[in-house]
């Protein structure tokens, strides 16, 4: 997929989720390594990105048709909202975050513990980092039209940190299953999402920030 092309798709990932398009102004001069999501990710999880419209539509879909686990009232709470930018000045810094999984294994499951994430420059770009819990990510928070493009890996308490491979992203891969791209939005005043499409647990993960 080519730079247009990809471009192209967020756009109109972007137009679909309500974000406005608006070019965030950055004072960040990524290094070669990391000049672009784009460039980092696999095809396969440039597809997983690009479904994203779709996926959450289906997530959503099958969490109101069941029952599940935890405060279904939060999941429109964060997912309703019209996406907007986050200056990098305003998410550097720590976060209380939160996860739900929709779809898939259960219908939905709201987690009610807040658990700690950091975001903070690192290599000329920037790092999200979940810090603690059962289930903690790290990775690059990538500036693109109106949002953020997260390339990063899951990993379980007490192992160490995965890096994003970006090998065999796809569902059920035996070789990299802890792969994981997303959009990160702001929803409000110091409250933004992270939507992981099709990761293996759920159709959609959904990481509520706030401060």
């Amino acid at each position: 997929m080519g730079v247009r092309t990809v471009k192209t798709f967020i756009i109109g990932a972007l137009a679909r989720a309500n974000a406005p398009l608006t070019a965030l102004a950055l004072s960040l001069l990524a290094t070669p390594s990391y000049a672009g999501w784009q460039e980092v990710a696999h095809p396969a999880d440039v597809a997983r990105l690009q479904a994203l419209p779709q996926i959450r539509d289906e997530a959503i879909a099958d969490a109101q048709r069941g029952e599940g686990l935890g405060d279904r009232n939060a999941i429109p709470r964060v997912l309703e909202p019209q996406g907007r930018a986050v200056p990098a000045s305003v998410l550097v810094g720590n976060w209380r975050c939160r996860q739900m999984k929709l779809g898939r294994m259960s219908s939905y499951m709201v987690y009610d513990s807040w658990f700690r994430c950091n975001v903070r420059p690192f290599r000329d770009g920037l790092l999200l980092q979940k810090m603690n819990g059962t289930q903690r990510f790290v990775g690059f928070l990538y500036p693109d039209r109106g949002g953020w493009i997260y390339v990063g890996a899951s990993s379980a308490r007490g192992e160490p940190y995965h890096n994003y491979s970006g090998a065999s992203p796809a569902l059920g891969a035996q070789v990299t299953p802890d792969d994981q791209i997303g959009l990160l939005t702001g929803i409000g005043d110091n409250h933004m999402r992270l939507e992981i499409p099709a990761i293996q647990e759920s159709l959609l993960d959904v990481v509520e920030f706030a401060r």
